[in-house]
């Protein structure tokens, strides 16, 4: 049996080998709170689901935007590390994609609804009508808070940044899914990996209106068109299909992390053929080198995922979706948002007291301007607008990880075997 006094020494072994992976408690922090604010938005989708409160607001949407403030934040660490790298050519391919992906969310966003249903131009409208309308009411006089052009150019801006993040863990990908369809025999887990790997393409489609929408909802059926579900049923069965396939890369994370930790043994085989003896202290550091960047591999694996899918939470929560599928009479209003917030707005003004309650009727008339206020942002950022601006994001997301992937494909299949 082990001794007592040597159960210190086994505690220092295990902090010293924490301490040499590499963002080890980055990953430790993103993995344990993207697993309570996982746990809290299910916990207020059943709130409201059950208790159905009016007028108050979603914790959970909090939650959210803090799990993709870390994950934007550990991603530009790990791009501003491989982007601090002078001699692998990191820098430049950092670059490059940042200017692809620039030029590609402006033509994208020159394209029309027509072939992808976004809805940004409805709900960039909607915005800049209500934001004259609140400024209006507030007594000030303005033709918008900001033109088009502008919205779509920082729009691209942040694509171009998103897509920089994403490169690095596309490219690491398509190694590992290349590593793991090598690994496994079984058929049925090849076609899992497959469809792991195209499943960011599955959910661009799925914004493709000629595509999907069109086929799916109005199908041609000999003569006659006939509609097979409505706008929200099927709103509704795209957010569950992206959750399903983010389901099943979390799943397959298991493996491909795993064919990233047999490079090793891919190295050592290669250092065998070569000529020329080698030490045993270069064989270990070499080994050693795979092991201590694991969390690294792991957090690229990790973060695009979490990434994807609370932009995923947020869009059913703010853009007014629904997880269930109703028949199209007992369907709920989706913009039932800006119905509540008119109603705020179109509150009569409270009325002024004078005399000895002066004081106290001062500070409700304050309390009252300042609630109808509130009532008026709401109307500004409204549904539409939440709907359009998270619907593209969850595209871009999805359409930066296979493009990335992709061309990681390429130059791992082609590239570096000529």
């Amino acid at each position: 049996m082990m001794s007592c006094a040597a159960w210190p020494e086994n505690s220092r072994r295990g902090r010293t080998r924490k301490t040499a992976l590499h963002y080890f408690p980055e990953f430790q922090w993103l993995v344990d709170f993207t697993v309570a604010a996982t746990v809290v938005y299910l916990i207020t989708e059943l709130y409201f689901c059950v208790a159905e409160p009016s007028g108050e607001m979603n914790i959970s949407v909090v939650w959210c935007l803090l799990v993709l403030a870390f994950v934007i934040k550990i991603l530009f660490s790990l791009t501003a590390h491989y982007f601090k790298l002078e001699e692998g050519g990191e820098r430049s391919l950092c670059i490059t994609f940042a200017f692809f992906f620039f030029v590609k969310a402006m033509a994208i966003l020159i394209v029309t609804e027509n072939y992808l249903e976004f809805g940004l131009e409805t709900g960039f409208a909607n915005f800049s009508e209500s934001a004259v309308q609140f400024l209006e009411n507030q007594g000030l006089q303005s033709q918008g808070p900001i033109s088009k052009l502008t919205f779509k150019l920082i729009l691209a801006l942040l694509c171009s940044l998103i897509g920089a993040f994403l490169t690095f863990p596309g490219l690491r990908l398509a190694q590992m899914h290349l590593d793991a369809l090598t690994l496994t025999t079984g058929k049925v887990t090849q076609t899992f990996l497959h469809i792991n790997f195209l499943a960011p393409l599955i959910m661009v489609l799925l914004w493709v209106k000629p595509l999907t929408k069109d086929y799916i909802m109005n199908p041609t059926l000999g003569k006659e068109s006939v509609p097979l579900m409505s706008e929200q049923t099927f709103d509704t069965l795209r957010l569950w299909a992206i959750l399903l396939l983010c389901a099943l890369r979390l799943a397959m994370m298991r493996r491909h992390l795993q064919a990233y930790l047999n490079l090793a043994q891919k190295a050592v085989q290669q250092m065998k053929k070569e000529a020329g003896r080698i030490s045993t202290v270069d064989l270990q550091k070499m080994v050693a080198r795979v092991f201590y960047y694991l969390c690294v591999i792991a957090l690229q694996y990790v973060a695009p995922l979490v990434m994807l899918l609370h932009t995923t939470l947020l869009l059913k929560t703010l853009g007014g979706h629904s997880w269930g599928v109703y028949p199209e009479e007992d369907q709920p209003c989706p913009l039932h948002v800006n119905s509540e917030a008119a109603a705020v707005t179109e509150a009569p003004a409270a009325p002024t007291v004078t005399g000895a309650g002066s004081g106290s009727g001062a500070g409700a008339v304050s309390v009252a301007q300042l609630s109808v206020a509130l009532g008026g942002l709401r109307t500004v950022f409204s549904p539409l607008l939440f709907r359009g601006l998270l619907s593209f994001l969850t595209w871009w997301i999805a359409a930066c990880l296979f493009s990335t992937s992709l061309f990681g494909l390429f130059y791992h299949q082609y590239l570096m075997a000529a």
